[in-house]
């Protein structure tokens, strides 16, 4: 079993409770960070990594709106709040490092929490600027690793036991990710200490 398998197999496990896991994040914060990142979504737009559909409620009306997830049981759970919401809502299985559209599709790719568990993140990168159109827009939030030495340490040494449960990583290096998969026109916001990153990219091909 390769690692794209392994870690699809222990999101496919997790599907059942991972909204209850995600839940002291969504209350904190997450909720309000992923609504104002809707706003910015227009035209042709790409969610990779839809997960269970917590996204799917603040989808603009005006938009085409393709979804991808590589976990099948993360993807139930998505078309049964896209049903439920009356989103219109292309649902795909597809994995992030390998995707079925041709070059330059989407005028907006987005992501919120997504590469800290895409096994090889600079492959799925390059493959966002691959299908988003040249000056089109990428708009990430993620987790990383922080800078801070102790904090960074204890990422770290944390971080088997978070891969292990349910796949995800907490000391991805995004940014730097960002820029060895090609990317030039890079602006980051610090969302919570430097932990929480949103990450706009202009697509320069």
């Amino acid at each position: 079993m390769n690692s794209t398998d392994k870690i699809r197999k222990k999101y496919n496990r997790a599907a059942k409770f991972y909204d209850i896991l995600e839940n002291p994040m969504e209350m904190m914060a997450l909720k309000k960070w992923r609504i104002e990142l809707m706003k910015e979504l227009k035209g042709k737009v790409l969610e990779v990594g839809v997960g269970t559909g917590k996204n799917i409620e603040h989808y603009p009306m005006d938009i085409d709106i393709t979804a991808i997830d590589f976990s099948e049981k993360m993807l139930e759970k998505a078309y049964a709040k896209a049903a439920k919401l009356h989103k219109k809502v292309k649902l795909i299985s597809m994995d992030a490092q390998n995707m079925n559209f041709p070059d330059n599709t989407f005028d907006v790719i987005f992501t919120t929490c997504v590469f800290c568990s895409v096994p090889d993140p600079i492959l799925g990168l390059q493959e966002m600027r691959r299908v988003c159109k040249s000056k089109g827009k990428i708009i990430m939030i993620e987790h990383v690793r922080s800078e801070n030495k102790i904090l960074g340490l204890i990422m770290d040494i944390l971080n088997p036991i978070f891969v292990n449960s349910y796949g995800a990583n907490i000391n991805r290096k995004t940014i730097d990710n960002i820029n060895r998969a090609g990317f030039i026109n890079v602006s980051v916001t610090n969302l919570y200490s430097d932990i929480v990153k949103k990450i706009e990219i202009i697509n320069i091909k």
